[in-house]
């Protein structure tokens, strides 16, 4: 099989993460779009003298780094806010991801080569074209408000308002070449992504 990227992506709380963790756990290198994302804005970084200048020191922690919740309450309730922030970012951590990839795809091959990267906006972005392969994860609106509510301090009303700014799941469908629903426990979840994965080995 030749070295294969996978991305992963969907709405906030629709299981990305658990998907790409359960990729890693079956032994396919992994990549973060949101690990990326903290590394451009830490401090000291040009991405973080851009974010404090444009949204001020109410989204700067004690220690210095930002507040990712108190950013997020910002960017998730004013849209030009938001566009502002992933003019910011988003720049810096799709260079940062083309870097990774190119690095994996030049690496001498070994057997089940897979690198699963998980891309929250990869189809709002138009990423379609630096990965291999599509995967979208999806859940029902009300398990992914539940989800939200459940881990963080959001309120239903807030929860409700991440989910209406984002892209609509209908038109996402029409970019995946996989979709999986998850809806289940853990378990059903790691038993999808295991036929998933022996089908990409099949590739």
């Amino acid at each position: 099989m030749m070295p294969r990227v996978i991305g992963i992506t969907g709405g906030i709380a629709s299981g990305k993460s658990t998907v790409l963790r359960l990729f890693g756990e079956l032994g396919a290198t992994t990549l973060s779009a949101d690990d990326l994302a903290r590394e451009v804005l830490a401090k000291g970084t040009e991405g973080y003298a851009e974010a404090v200048a444009r949204f001020g020191e109410s989204i700067v922690r004690p220690d210095g780094e930002i507040d990712r919740s108190a950013l997020g309450a910002i960017v998730f309730s004013d849209e030009s806010a938001r566009q502002a922030l992933n003019d910011i970012t988003h720049p810096r951590i799709i260079a940062a991801m083309q870097r990774h990839i190119d690095g994996f795809r030049s690496s001498p091959p070994k057997p089940d080569s897979v690198l699963a990267v998980e891309i929250p906006l990869l189809i709002e972005c138009g990423l379609e074209g630096i990965v291999d392969e599509v995967l979208l994860v999806v859940a029902e609106p009300e398990t992914q408000v539940r989800r939200l509510t459940s881990r963080s301090s959001l309120t239903r009303q807030e929860a409700l308002s991440r989910l209406a700014a984002q892209m609509p799941i209908d038109r996402k469908i029409e970019h995946a070449d996989r979709v999986i629903h998850n809806e289940g426990s853990l378990e059903d979840l790691a038993d999808i992504v295991r036929v998933v994965w022996d089908e990409i080995l099949l590739l």
